[in-house]
């Protein structure tokens, strides 16, 4: 049996996308976990209940004597062969618990059972969680010195920032890692990730970023302090609050195209994909009436009622024949007369942090060269 050590490089684990078994209760890890892990719990929610309500009430050898009583010998062997898979699938990885005490030193102590020694990560999860918290801190505080700073791709919604970002290789996606699109329309199929996951894949990316480009500036896309339901961590909404802006120019036209593809022409089949042709459909009409409910005091009622009819009918000529251009007015409308003077307003409060204006590939040539004086 070849023995490796236990690990407390946590930088190391998270730059080289380590496997992690996470041995924590399924509750524990929904709550938050790494991009790398996977949950094969020592303990099933009820379990980890019973089991902690008897430690507060008797002390650890009572919960120690009870976690044995509840783990039968065919439930034993059952951790253990899946256990077994997976560190035969990732001999590399390591496995924790919360803090990497007693259910980490549980399940290594039955992995070895079976002739195999898995090491544990020191200090569990509340280690590498403190951890990338702390280096997320820290990057976002280096991101506002001059010469390596952070840099925001700015411009008008519709205009297709998130598209030039992916483009450059030394950015990340936070509307991506967000699963939203930013805007009062931006909720997708799938739920946002919970805000600890969120922060977690933040985190990585920058420190990635960081390690690979320690001497360049990083760039994304230009965000409020929110994205739909999850929050940006407050050291790097204070740099995005003094970062120099890229403005991307991209016209009227062309952004009503995008609007359309990614709202319209790729979101419908989503909602199909997931719930197929007749529940998807309507939930799709859902989610854009139902927006557009949401913005209603912004709008006005006058013109919240001009948009609920148009984009009524263009979704029923959407569902009838499959020709999406009766969104077009709607879209224009939302564009010119809503989300443009919010922009305008912004941008008034902004004066002298664009150091770039252009059109996408005009920004993207220009990002990959970039260099501050």
């Amino acid at each position: 049996m070849t023995k490796r050590s236990n690990s407390d490089d946590f930088r190391t684990l998270f730059l080289k996308d380590i496997p992690l078994l996470d041995v924590r209760a399924p509750v524990e890890f929904n709550k938050g976990a790494f991009p790398c892990a996977t949950n094969i719990p020592l303990l099933d929610d009820e379990q980890r209940h019973v089991i902690g309500t008897r430690y507060k009430e008797q002390g650890q050898d009572a919960a120690i004597a009870l976690g044995w009583t509840l783990a039968t010998p065919a439930i034993q062997a059952q951790r253990i062969a899946d256990w077994t898979r997976y560190v035969q699938q990732y001999p590399e990885g390591y496995l924790y618990c919360f803090r990497g005490g007693l259910r980490s030193n549980l399940s290594k102590k039955l992995i070895a059972e079976a002739g195999i020694d898995y090491p544990l990560i020191t200090g569990g999860y509340k280690a590498m969680r403190r951890f990338l918290i702390d280096e997320l801190d820290i990057h976002s505080a280096a991101l506002r010195e001059a010469n390596t700073p952070l840099i925001l791709v700015s411009g008008r919604t519709g205009s297709g920032k998130t598209r030039v970002i992916q483009r450059i290789a030394r950015s990340f996606d936070l509307e991506g890692f967000a699963n939203h699109r930013g805007s009062a329309f931006g909720r997708q199929v799938m739920p946002q990730p919970a805000q600890i996951d969120f922060e977690n894949t933040l985190s990585i990316a920058v420190l990635k970023l960081r390690d690979a480009h320690p001497l360049s500036p990083l760039f994304t896309e230009d965000e409020g302090h929110m994205i739909g339901s999850v929050t940006l961590p407050l050291e790097l909404q204070a740099t995005m609050q003094q970062a120099p802006l890229a403005v991307l120019e991209t016209p009227l036209e062309e952004r009503i195209d995008i609007a359309l593809e990614e709202y319209v022409l790729s979101a419908r089949p989503e909602y199909i994909q997931a719930f197929g042709e007749e529940l998807g459909s309507e939930k799709f009409r859902e989610q854009i009436l139902g927006n557009l409910n949401r913005i209603r005091k912004r709008l006005g009622g006058d013109r919240h009622k001009v948009l609920m009819t148009i984009f009524s009918a263009a979704l029923s000529e959407l569902e009838n024949t499959g020709i999406a251009d009766s969104f077009r007015p709607g879209i224009e409308v939302l564009l010119s007369n809503y989300y443009d003077p919010m922009y305008d307003y912004q941008q008034s409060r902004r004066d002298g942090r664009e150091i770039f204006r252009g059109n996408k590939d005009e920004i993207v040539a220009w990002a990959q060269h970039y260099t501050p004086i």
